[in-house]
């Protein structure tokens, strides 16, 4: 049986700038997810963005020249990712397509230099469907193509659910379900956002069965817990400073899993 993930647009949808302010909050992911694109995307050539969301990632990368493909579940936040990108004059570098990213048919390009999954994988609960995302993206990318692929962590998510919602400890069924399993129980009333938390020992294998090499692994905001705004408050050359160290640290074993999302970078084979 397909899963029925109408929710997770429906979600979206409700509110399409939500993961635009989440990463502008979560500084840290979004510029040492950046400082690894710079490291391992070409210097030019084509992108198949899935889970492009409000273009976050896609109007910079536009920026620089890239040829950008941008698939999303939500129409919502691809009209304000395309409003973004018509603004700034670059509506000939993206071609927009509404789509599930288990079924990319819609896109018929076998030939992309870079796949970047920074969303899908966190909403699909099913083994089955982050196997078929990921194959999807093999088959688009050319030999040596690279691939960049978001998680979120099973255990790294702690600091911020203390944080932001600590009664949750008292659901013990569900907390209990989280870590042995990476997800809600099937009757929790999740309100749209399903998520899968995946621990660090499966996301090479998963990529690796498929036809990926793995370049690196990564914790994206290595050390700081949910302590945002520390990081967030730095400016100019302290921020970088930091950003460095960050960078340096964030594939070390023992932060890896401590780190609330992951990002997997590989190549195909």
């Amino acid at each position: 049986m397909v899963d029925d993930i109408r929710d997770i647009a429906d979600y979206y949808n409700r509110d399409p700038e939500r993961e635009h302010r989440r990463l502008e909050e979560h500084r840290l992911e979004f510029d040492l997810t950046w400082r690894y694109l710079e490291n391992y995307l070409p210097s030019e050539g084509s992108i198949l963005e899935i889970g492009a969301a409000t273009g976050r990632y896609t109007l910079p990368l536009a920026q620089r020249g890239f040829a950008i493909t941008a698939v999303d579940i939500s129409s919502a936040q691809l009209q304000l990712s395309r409003d973004r990108i018509l603004d700034e004059g670059l509506g000939q570098a993206v071609n927009f397509l509404e789509a599930d990213a288990r079924d990319l048919r819609s896109v018929s390009k076998k030939d992309f230099d870079a796949v970047l999954l920074m969303g899908p994988l966190y909403h699909l609960v099913e083994e089955e469907d982050r196997t078929k995302v990921l194959k999807e993206a093999h088959a688009r990318l050319h030999k040596g193509g690279v691939i960049f692929s978001a998680f979120i962590s099973r255990y790294g998510i702690f600091g911020d659910v203390l944080k932001n919602i600590p009664d949750v400890i008292e659901q013990r069924e569900e907390i209990r379900s989280v870590l042995d399993r990476g997800r809600d129980t099937d009757d929790y009333p999740n309100k749209g956002f399903r998520a899968y938390c995946a621990v660090v020992s499966e996301i090479a294998p998963l990529h690796q069965g498929i036809g990926f090499e793995t370049l690196a692994l990564a914790g994206v905001e290595p050390a700081i817990s949910a302590d945002d705004e520390s990081y967030n408050r730095l400016e100019d050359h302290l921020r970088q400073l930091w950003l460095d160290l960050f960078f340096e640290i964030s594939t070390k074993e023992s932060l890896i899993g401590a780190s609330r999302h992951l990002l997997y970078i590989g190549r195909k084979v």
